[in-house]
């Protein structure tokens, strides 16, 4: 079986050969850290961003969904702070002028002490940095660097710049003549198309606090060192929802978030244990409060998803930069006082997930390789064991040979079943050879329809998972995989 950095390697190549995920414009040599989703990786991205959506709007009464364009006016960043603030520390390789950015390089460095065997060196390290990040000490995070002899892997050699921070938005020009055209940058984040439309939802909506907006969209960060697949791209997908509350119930309610979204997480039949929550050491901008859940990836613990508690910063600074009032009105009475709320700015809990990460995530849980060798016959099967509501296909339907009448049984199954979930049919190669097939892309069901079925309108159906296969009746077939999904 493969080591976990064999095993993300085997991943990465199962996603090609398998139609889930492929360089960005590889007849061109591909674009850096750039991706696009295959047949049925865009079916298993919709299948989690539908899970998604549905479990933040659909099953709650207080919570709706919106739409925001990806372009927005430039003051918008200004006043989210992403101009001054949106940065990461950057240090660059005087003799490969190769550009790193400084935590990449610690954790790096802290990964490579951990392998070695020095776990308590590791963990020193990325304590210190975290402290240097958190005081933006970038003097400090330099010397640390020169202190455990980090080399750039170019040129070999620690010939360092100073650090310094870079800012990570994309940035365009609007208008069809050059002079007068304007500066406006690709969004980072996909929050700020909640905040702005905030009032709108709310009136229209008739939305009572507290509530929620949810949006999935594509997000773009001019990332250095872009790396590790699709964890780390420069054009990423984002699912977010911004939760208004009441001035002083934001910690409820962050606390709250905290144990639903991981509950969320753990509804995809992933264990307790691939899990963690890590509380950042340093607070962004706007945030009282934030943590990160983690899964544990086989390139280690990671981000997925983020809670943050960010006051009422957004809202607030919207209100300066545009002079257009954010306030609510809360006509509930406060017990203290006895008195209605009356105008405020809400605070803010966000929950944002990465779409993409989890996809990775999805598919390294899933990911198995199997060895079936007997005394008598080597054998062996990768199998993706995706649950049944997020896989790309959920039933496969095959004819045991091409005539007898046999695809034309297996056609009529096809047709009852597609309107409900997608099927697929495939009536070449051995039998044998299409169950691989079947097991490499994740798909739970098969149904062999073969020279019995004309006898007595049953079927083979086989269970992914154990391989296990037994005779029910075509009637069954919609009901068994439905109560699956």
């Amino acid at each position: 079986m493969a080591t976990d950095i064999n095993r993300f390697a085997a991943i990465i190549a199962h996603c090609k050969e398998y139609g889930f995920i492929f360089p960005s414009s590889e007849i061109y040599d591909g674009l850096a850290a750039v991706y696009d989703y295959g047949q049925w990786g865009s079916e298993l991205k919709k299948n989690i961003k539908d899970y998604w959506w549905k479990s933040m709007t659909q099953l709650h009464e207080n919570i709706v969904g919106i739409d925001a364009a990806i372009f927005m006016h430039p003051t918008t960043w200004k006043a989210s702070g992403h101009v001054d603030n949106f940065s990461d520390p950057m240090i660059d390789n005087k003799d490969s002028n190769k550009r790193y950015r400084v935590d990449h390089l610690l954790e790096a460095k802290a990964d490579s002490l951990e392998k070695e065997g020095h776990e308590d060196q590791a963990e020193i390290l990325l304590k210190e940095m975290d402290t240097l990040l958190a005081a933006n000490d970038f003097d400090g995070l330099k010397r640390l660097i020169e202190q455990y002899k980090i080399t750039c892997t170019v040129s070999g050699t620690g010939n360092w710049t100073e650090v310094r921070q870079f800012n990570l938005m994309f940035s365009t020009q609007i208008g069809s003549v050059s002079d007068e055209a304007s500066e406006i940058y690709l969004r980072p984040e996909t929050a700020q198309g909640i905040f702005v439309n905030f009032l709108n939802v709310q009136k229209t909506g008739r939305m009572k606090i507290p509530f929620g907006i949810a949006q999935i969209g594509k997000a773009f960060r001019n990332e250095i060192v872009a790396r590790q697949f699709i964890f780390r791209m420069r054009e990423f997908e984002q699912m977010e929802m911004q939760f208004f509350v009441r001035p002083g119930t934001q910690k409820e309610w962050y606390e709250r978030w905290k144990e639903q979204r991981m509950q969320w997480h753990l509804s995809l039949g992933i264990p307790a244990d691939k899990y963690r929550f890590h509380d950042h050491v340093k607070l962004a901008h706007y945030a009282d409060a934030a943590c990160d859940i983690e899964y544990n990836f086989p390139i280690g613990f990671k981000e997925v998803e983020g809670i943050h508690s960010r006051t009422d910063f957004d809202l607030k600074s919207h209100q300066e930069y545009s002079k257009k009032k954010m306030q609510y009105f809360d006509n509930d009475i406060d017990e203290a006082t006895g008195k209605p709320y009356g105008n405020y700015i809400p605070y803010v809990i966000e929950t944002s997930i990465g779409l993409d990460r989890t996809v990775l995530m999805v598919l390294s849980e899933a990911y198995e390789e199997q060895d079936l060798s007997t005394e008598d016959r080597k054998d062996s099967r990768v199998v993706l064991k995706f649950p049944p509501k997020l896989a790309p296909i959920k039933l496969a339907i095959l004819p045991l040979v091409k005539k007898d009448g046999l695809p034309e049984i297996a056609r009529s199954i096809m047709d009852t079943c597609k309107p409900h979930f997608r099927c697929f049919y495939e009536e070449k190669d051995t039998i044998g050879k299409r169950y691989r097939r079947m097991d490499a892309i994740g798909t739970p069901f098969c149904i062999t329809v073969d020279h019995q079925t004309k006898e007595d309108n049953t079927v083979t159906i086989r269970y992914r998972d154990t391989m296990l296969q037994e005779r029910i009746a075509i009637s069954e077939i919609l009901t068994i995989v439905q109560s699956a999904l």
